[in-house]
């Protein structure tokens, strides 16, 4: 069953390190099965605290998203995005079609 990964950006901390993890995150998704679906985009806050910045991607399942999030590859680039933001990151699984 398909799982959406939801990266919600609250603010960037530190310009320089967010910087290094928009550099190095990319290359994270190689050989993963993500579909990206939203990114960045246009974002209306209707409850709750503002939203900076929100990111919506796709995995077949929870297990591919937790993998792709767990790689050294995008943990190395996580170290970056500790330090220059504040984010909350979550997975929902979707429904049967």
């Amino acid at each position: 069953m398909s799982a959406y990964m939801i990266y919600v950006r609250d603010s960037i901390t530190d310009p320089a390190e967010f910087a290094k993890y928009e550099e190095l995150a990319p290359a994270a998704s190689a050989g993963h099965p993500v579909t990206p679906l939203a990114f960045y985009g246009r974002v209306e806050t209707l409850e709750g605290p503002s939203v900076d910045g929100a990111v919506v991607v796709e995995f077949p399942s929870i297990t591919e998203a937790k993998a792709a999030y767990e790689s050294p590859l995008y943990q190395k680039a996580l170290e970056h995005r500790l330090r220059g933001a504040k984010y909350r990151v979550f997975i929902v699984e979707g429904i049967a079609p």
